[in-house]
């Protein structure tokens, strides 16, 4: 049951368009094809046990942990945000 002026199943179509985007953001991050033997930002080489892991790697361990933590800080914001508050 919708509450206020949102139609019937607003609340279920947000939410799982909320997964969709999500899910669609994670498989664009896979890597595919050959991996790099030398990270992209530093040039360092990139061990061999992390490009047989990780088919397709194109950083080193240290980059792509500072990459990730920079996804962190500028990532996790809702479009649909203004109304997630008061899905809670």
């Amino acid at each position: 049951m919708a509450s206020g002026w949102a139609p019937e199943g607003a609340v279920q179509d947000q939410i799982d368009s909320t997964i969709n985007d999500a899910v669609q953001r994670a498989r664009r991050s896979l890597l595919k094809g050959e991996s790099a033997e030398h990270c992209q930002e530093c040039g360092e080489p990139i061990a061999q046990a992390r490009r047989e892991a990780l088919p397709g790697v194109r950083l080193c361990v240290q980059c792509q942990s500072a990459q990730d933590k920079k996804q962190q800080a500028h990532g996790g914001y809702n479009r649909r945000g203004s109304k997630d508050s008061q899905l809670r």
